[in-house]
């Protein structure tokens, strides 16, 4: 079916066969530039749009790639192609290295550490000798390819422009998959991803990689294409224009690369032309004309200007028919343990916080085809507990057993690919990503395409499965007319219900609810409570954390009750309610019948 989509895509494509016949040699040497800087940009795109991570360093992996192939090509020789093979190689080995500090950073740390190492790249360029210093290199031989010399502007841009939607095509099928859907999560869902058994440090390096390889190749271009080198364009000051082309057209945009690069580079040279004439002498003034522009696009368009072309897109696009269920096959499931077979045991397990005893000795376990629910007011530790049993959090004592292997001691990826989900206390879902997709994410762990193979599409009969599973759960859980929707558009009600189907997509034995019925009406409640109803009569353990008792007691098989850390109450639902430190922790106590006053008679 021809799509939006393609059609935009087609009309590019014919768009940049036309365009060297069409404007002069400057006109196609920036286009050239233009291009360079897309793949910059698309670089960052992966790495700032997608997985969160602000780097200011990029410019210095494109004089690396630059550097590394003139020279081989330059004294040693070497064809420019073999150049390229050794420039990614070594910023490969750079960037797993810069990675590998630079991504244990948090919060302002990250940003400042690429603008330490960007600069110090930089001087490197132009302090070593052996590469031209300042002077930098010339007599860079041009590529070759198929035995054709390319040596004008418009052979270039063909070149140049075919890596682009080489890149582009790439890693749109990447983030399309299981693999992209682990990289997506990375932008303000690590706890979440942990606990659906991605490796997050895994998917930050392999962003950081790949785009440090995108700049890498366009400072190889570069670098043949001008046959001359020297430290200017791989500057800290270039690194930062690169951001800025990412922000202006939308960091979260494939073709908001593209059109960032471009509106940056026109009007660049543009006001480079236009400035010195209005006044009346020359000077860097663009920069001045760009930082307010930078400072109009962020209050007005904080997500860039593409999201402005999409949003006037979706207007022309017709209302699409009703999501239907995908034709392939699901994954297969787990074998069960048999109904009554103890699932999770919690033998004293404690946690404190310096000297604060948040659980102390807590012991119960969960049975396969049951629901036990642990209640108790706020501040009673459920929720620490809760993370303790899930690995995000590690206990400071004491044991957790699951399936009859010891888990205390392992991480929340470990335990998830065991067969224990979770959903969480606050809702924890990806807002812009479809329903169907954050569903999907809970079956990662199930899946095992590489993201080479996501981006030459070589997954696809799995990723088919795993939407199918995705869609299985949603239908499970009654959310299947919500599939295609965003995840941040759904009440919250709903968007807890979201939450359990992906928890489900994991194909757990033990299914761990934190306060399901939070924010949920009478009727989402009794629906919900049918769910779970439906889910232990297929044999399903489920330990539920609630606040709301009468959800609890009509749930339930058995309660355990906490309070100040401590376990004061376990029995079926109506003992536990009449305990009397459960009425305690609940109302403050029964108050006393009042005395009689003396010199009554009876």
């Amino acid at each position: 079916m021809i799509t939006a989509r393609k059609v935009f895509t087609l009309g590019f494509v014919l768009l940049l066969g036309a365009l060297p016949w069409v404007v002069g040699s400057y006109g196609q040497t920036l286009l050239d530039y233009i291009g360079l800087a897309t793949i910059v940009v698309l670089g960052l795109v992966l790495l700032t749009g997608v997985g969160g991570l602000t780097s200011f360093g990029q410019a210095a992996f494109v004089g690396m790639g630059a550097y590394t192939s003139a020279y081989l090509s330059t004294v040693a020789g070497w064809s420019p192609w073999w150049g390229l093979a050794a420039a990614l190689l070594l910023v490969t080995g750079a960037a797993l290295v810069l990675g590998w500090i630079t991504l244990r950073m948090s919060g302002h740390y990250l940003p400042l550490s690429t603008l330490a190492w960007g600069l110090s790249i930089y001087l490197v360029f132009g302090n070593m000798q052996a590469i031209g210093g300042q002077t930098g290199m010339s007599g860079i031989p041009p590529l070759h390819l198929f035995g054709w010399a390319i040596t004008t502007a418009r052979q270039y841009h063909y070149l140049i422009w075919g890596v682009v939607l080489l890149i582009v095509w790439t890693v749109h099928n990447m983030l399309d998959s299981r693999e992209g859907r682990a990289m997506r999560a990375l932008k303000g869902g690590t706890l979440m991803a942990e606990a659906m058994g991605v490796n997050t440090t895994r998917f930050k390096t392999i962003l950081f990689v790949l785009a440090a390889q995108y700049a890498c190749v366009s400072g190889w271009l570069y670098a043949h294409m001008q046959g001359f080198v020297n430290p200017t364009p791989f500057s800290l000051g270039a690194g930062i224009e690169y951001l800025f082309m990412g922000v202006v057209g939308g960091i979260g945009d494939l073709w908001g690369s593209v059109l960032g690069s471009s509106l940056y580079s026109l009007l660049r040279q543009w006001l480079q032309d236009v400035l010195p004439q209005l006044l009346g002498r020359t000077g860097s003034f663009e920069g001045l004309a760009f930082g307010v522009l930078m400072i109009l696009i962020l209050q007005r368009a904080p997500e860039g200007l593409w999201s402005h072309v999409r949003a006037l897109g979706g207007r022309w696009r017709q209302a699409g028919a009703a999501p239907s269920a995908p034709q392939a096959p699901p994954l297969g499931e787990r074998a069960r343990p048999a109904p009554g077979e103890a699932v999770l045991q919690v033998r004293e397990l404690s946690k404190r916080f310096g000297g604060l005893i948040a659980n102390n000795a807590i012991s119960f376990e969960v049975r396969a085809g049951e629901v036990l629910a642990l209640i108790g007011p706020n501040g009673a530790g459920k929720s620490t507990l809760f993370n303790c049993i899930s690995a995000v959090d590690r206990a400071s004592s004491g044991q957790v057993s699951f399936l009859g292997r010891r888990v205390e001691h392992k991480d929340s990826r470990a335990v998830a690919a065991m067969g224990m989900s979770r959903t969480f206390q606050h809702v924890r879902l990806l807002a812009r990503m479809s329903v169907l997709d954050n569903v999907a994410l809970g079956a990662h762990l199930r899946g095992h395409h590489s993201f080479v193979a996501s981006a030459w599409r070589l997954d696809r009969a799995q990723e088919a499965s795993i939407q199918a599973t995705a869609w299985r759960q949603l239908e499970r859980c009654g959310l299947a007319e919500h599939a295609h929707q965003a995840a941040g558009s759904l009440p919250l009600g709903l968007q807890r219900v979201v939450e359990i189907a992906r928890a489900l997509a994991t194909d757990p034995c033990l299914l761990l609810l934190d306060e399901p019925a939070a924010g949920l009406r009478y009727l989402e409640k009794r629906n919900l409570a049918q769910l779970l109803q439906q889910l232990r009569a297929q044999g399903l353990a489920i330990l539920l954390v609630e606040h709301d008792l009468d959800f609890v007691m009509g749930l339930a098989d058995r309660v355990v009750a906490m309070d100040f850390g401590e376990k004061i109450a376990e029995g079926l639902p109506r003992e536990v309610s009449r305990h009397p430190a459960v009425v305690e922790a609940y109302l403050g106590g029964l108050d006393e019948p009042a005395s009689q006053p003396a010199g009554e008679a009876a």
